[in-house]
């Protein structure tokens, strides 16, 4: 929805507020985006796992641009003290990764809350991606004059993967050492017995690889944040920042962002730019989900949004049965079909910079 189509709804009069969705879809998102990290194998390459350090901040930072506009002082001053305790805390990690998720998390909020106070006729997703601009510049200009460098950044985020994955082994042995039918269940299945070796070994992998893409999956983590706060401020006050978050179905940006994939594919395939390769990695990474986003709002445009969401539940469903249930091919086929939904939407979306595709056809109902 653009900023004119909510200012239409609202009648453009002060205080008036265009009515929201419901809280159903919204309470999902957020228990998802909360709770989801705490799973041992996204945990093992989640960059910021507690993720209640990243939605908190941005939520204070929403309302205090919303006292700015005319809202309420006291929900602003709440949520600038919790974000104080939760940013106080030691759940963001021990050590220099700690400080470092504190930091990210701070100018994250500082940032977008700076750039809705001087962008006020930007749509939320431009916002958001100036914001995540600008700390990604800061952060690149304190890992070069910093404390910190850059090589050290890189080893807390490997040791922190390590503590997690570290962590979730112990209590897995702890629980078998507890167990006094361990033994005998492990005689009958012997994937049982193995069971705590392989789980290592995939957590390392996976590690690895969080740990090579860890700016870009800690920018899709910070836009999920920003968005989560966005919607969840505009349910709680009618002092509006700007126009509501639209469904899935119209999620479209600026077609010159297709730049920033072309550039990853680029540094990716030509030989002489191998030194720049995990930054390519990381380029391809983020374009490509906001492309895949873009190509599921393609996706929901033509099909029922219903009949995709029953699909999505389902490989959800199927592919926790395969982890609890310790069958690595129905894991793999889920994946694999993961995989090629992924691509498919990407490739929609990334084809709807040129085709256009939603202005072919009325939406299905």
């Amino acid at each position: 929805m653009s900023d004119a189509t909510w200012r239409e709804r609202a009648g453009d009069r002060p205080g008036l507020a265009p009515t929201e969705r419901g809280w159903g879809k919204l309470l999902l998102a957020l228990a998802a985006f909360l709770l989801v990290p705490s799973i041992p194998h996204l945990g093992a390459f989640a960059p910021v796992q507690q993720t209640l350090l990243l939605f908190v901040p941005a939520m204070a930072a929403c309302s205090l641009v919303g006292w700015w506009a005319g809202g309420r002082f006291l929900p602003a001053a709440a949520w600038v003290a919790l974000a104080i305790v939760v940013t106080s805390q030691a759940a963001a990690g021990p050590g220099t990764f700690g400080l470092l998720a504190r930091g990210w998390t701070l100018l994250l909020a500082g940032s977008f809350g700076l750039v809705c106070l001087l962008g006020v006729e930007r749509p939320f997703f431009s916002r958001a991606l100036v914001a995540l601009t600008i700390v990604l510049v800061v952060v690149v200009a304190m890992g070069a004059v910093g404390p910190v460098s850059a090589a050290q950044a890189k080893a807390a985020v490997a040791g922190e993967l390590a503590r997690r994955n570290t962590a979730v082994l112990a209590k897995l042995q702890q629980a078998i050492a507890q167990s006094p039918d361990w033994k005998r269940l492990a005689a009958q299945a012997p994937a049982l017995e193995a069971m705590p070796e392989g789980l290592s070994q995939q957590l390392t992998t996976i590690s690895a690889s969080g740990a090579g893409l860890f700016l870009a999956l800690l920018a899709i983590e910070s836009l999920c944040a920003l968005a989560l706060a966005w919607a969840t401020y505009h349910r709680f006050s009618r002092a509006r920042l700007g126009a509501p978050l639209a469904p899935l179905r119209h999620f479209r940006f600026n077609d010159q962002l297709v730049w920033g994939l072309i550039v990853g594919l680029t540094i990716l395939f030509v030989p002489s730019l191998q030194g720049a390769r995990p930054v390519g990695r990381n380029l391809v990474l983020f374009f490509g989900a906001l492309y895949m986003l873009r190509g599921l709002g393609v996706l929901t445009w033509f099909t029922s949004a219903r009949a995709l969401g029953a699909a999505a539940a389902v490989g959800v469903l199927l592919l926790l049965l395969g982890v609890l249930t310790l069958m690595p091919s129905l894991v793999a086929l889920v994946v694999l079909a993961i995989s090629l939904v992924s691509v498919l939407a990407m490739g929609l979306g990334l084809g709807d910079t040129w085709a256009d595709w939603r202005s072919r056809a009325r939406p299905t109902t």
